[in-house]
């Protein structure tokens, strides 16, 4: 038997279920209850600072200085 034809069996039957698999668990985690404020805190990022006008060029300081508002 070719090795071409190993693989592409290979590839067929067992590594098309485990990735279908792997892209369950995958969903599941994304989908789990104790996700949600996790992901609301993450997808906030953005508009934390939408109230504050931006710094002029001579008051600006490093991010890592800056303290975050929530």
């Amino acid at each position: 038997m070719e090795i071409y034809t190993l693989l592409r069996e290979f590839a067929d039957s067992w590594m098309l279920l485990f990735l279908f698999s792997f892209f369950m668990v995958v969903v599941l985690w994304a989908f789990r209850p104790g996700s949600t404020k996790v992901y609301e805190d993450t997808a906030s990022i953005p508009f934390r600072h939408v109230d504050a006008p931006a710094p002029e060029e001579a008051e600006a300081t490093p991010a890592a200085h800056k303290e975050a508002r929530t």
